[in-house]
């Protein structure tokens, strides 16, 4: 089983701290960043960053739906991670300066993936689907924050 690894990244005009507070507000601005590929968002603890907890069904494609349910932390300042209860996938978004007025936000999902032919097609198509997604993401968030 090889770690399979998705990033994409976006500079957003508005500072940091914006952009942090936006994505670490679940129960209210992170539903509205969400593309199509994700549904039955819930928050079901917490709401704002550490101790949050939060589920939805992410459909990467038209035959493969993940049913997240993930733990929220914040290890350091402008960094949120979300860890998967239910698979080995850890999401970390990582909010810093970008210069005067404009932040750098990075996400990046890891998880095990699978052996055999099924795990080379996977290496090779998930992360690129993943970074397609969350660049959609990004482009909401930089939408919301740029106001």
């Amino acid at each position: 089983m090889a770690q399979v690894e998705a990033t994409t990244e976006r500079i957003i005009a508005a500072d940091a701290e914006t952009v942090f507070d936006t994505l670490a507000d679940h129960s209210g601005a992170r539903a509205k960043l969400l593309p199509e590929h994700f549904s039955e968002y819930e928050v079901r603890e917490g709401g704002d960053g550490e101790g949050t907890l939060v589920h939805w069904k992410l459909q990467a494609t038209s035959k493969r739906v993940r049913d997240c349910l993930l733990e929220v932390t914040e290890p350091t300042d402008g960094q949120l991670v979300e860890k998967d209860r239910n698979s080995s996938m850890v999401t970390t978004w990582t909010v810093t300066p970008a210069g005067e007025g404009r932040s750098r936000a990075v996400v990046t999902s890891v998880w095990n993936g699978a052996g055999g032919i099924g795990g080379f097609f996977e290496r090779t198509f998930a992360p690129k689907g993943l970074a397609r997604i969350y660049d959609a993401v990004l482009e909401r968030l930089a939408a919301e924050t740029e106001k």
